[in-house]
């Protein structure tokens, strides 16, 4: 029955691609470091989007490495997993893409709680509101409520972006500037790896010093949290930008998980219900803290706490 259920999802991406065939699974997906599983450190939850697999800036190998440290009990997929629009135009799968969704199903598999939330490089899953298998569930949105008792508001973003554009001229050239740099970073990576050098995002560092990107940026946070408030929540956790960000504004915590194309970021729930902006490092293949937001027990009201 497993295998029946596993062939159905294979087949349905398999058609969202327009009829290409993913490579064979192969179930035995080792950590990089064993030793280090065993000690893998727990989170209740774990918010991770902009992924984009399918692409040449897809930093695969640090999500695999992520995904093999760590435990939770649920994992949010906040849209862009996939790049169905990049995988449309040319076909790129390489190996460790393959074994990224091989540990994800795994994961399912095996309890951890999927909760697939499809933004817009990817809207080719939106139809698929609802849909189940094992412990993965296909969604447009979802709230998580905390150990804390915070209710949490999970969406992409995508949805905000008539609100955010801040002229069709500027946004057609800011999406061609955005492809250069990320070319430009992936031939300075190879340098700085080849001198010894770890990841450096130059696209994230030109980013924000960009006057309109900042007032887009801006202009997103604003739409999406005045959607949370109306929603009646205490947290809204989106990605979509590639920028990542914990704050609080009037008593409204945004978090955005960032990406795994420039910043190889995610947001996580903590044991005790705080909410983490964490940072993967390829030189220590561990992750580090940049900032928490942690609820006050007397008053309610959320506090940042900025550790790096």
């Amino acid at each position: 029955m497993e295998n029946k259920q596993q062939g159905i999802a294979t087949t349905a991406l398999d058609n969202r691609l327009g009829g290409r065939s993913l490579p064979p699974q192969n179930d035995t997906v080792k950590p990089i470091n064993s030793a280090r599983l065993n000690q893998a450190q727990h989170y209740n939850a774990i918010w991770l989007s902009d992924v984009h697999l399918g692409t040449k800036d897809c930093k695969a190998e640090y999500l695999l490495q992520l995904l093999n440290s760590l435990q939770t009990d649920t994992l949010f997929l906040v849209g862009d997993i996939f790049d169905i629009w990049a995988l449309k135009r040319k076909f790129l799968w390489p190996q460790s893409h393959n074994l990224v969704l091989q540990k994800l199903l795994k994961m399912a598999r095996e309890g951890t709680r999927i909760v697939y939330i499809p933004g817009n490089h990817d809207e080719a899953l939106k139809p698929y509101d609802g849909f189940c298998l094992w412990d993965l569930t296909i969604t447009k949105e979802h709230i998580h409520t905390t150990v804390s008792g915070r209710k949490v508001l999970i969406l992409h973003g995508d949805q905000f972006d008539s609100e955010v554009c801040i002229g069709r001229a500027y946004a057609k050239l800011g999406d061609h500037l955005y492809d250069f740099l990320l070319f430009l970073n992936r031939q300075l990576h190879k340098v700085r790896s080849q001198l010894g050098y770890p990841y450096w995002s130059l696209a994230s560092y030109v980013k924000l010093r960009v006057s309109k990107a900042q007032q887009a940026i801006k202009n997103y946070r604003s739409a999406v949290t005045r959607y949370a408030k109306r929603m009646e929540v205490d947290v809204v956790v989106c990605g979509h930008i590639h920028q990542p960000e914990l704050t609080v504004t009037d008593n409204m915590v945004y978090a955005n998980d960032g990406d795994w194309v420039e910043n190889c970021t995610f947001i996580a729930e903590s044991d005790a219900g705080d909410i983490q902006l964490l940072k993967w490092q390829e030189a220590t293949a561990c992750a580090r803290l940049i900032s928490v937001i942690q609820f006050s027990h007397h008053s309610g009201s959320p506090m940042i706490k900025r550790v790096a």
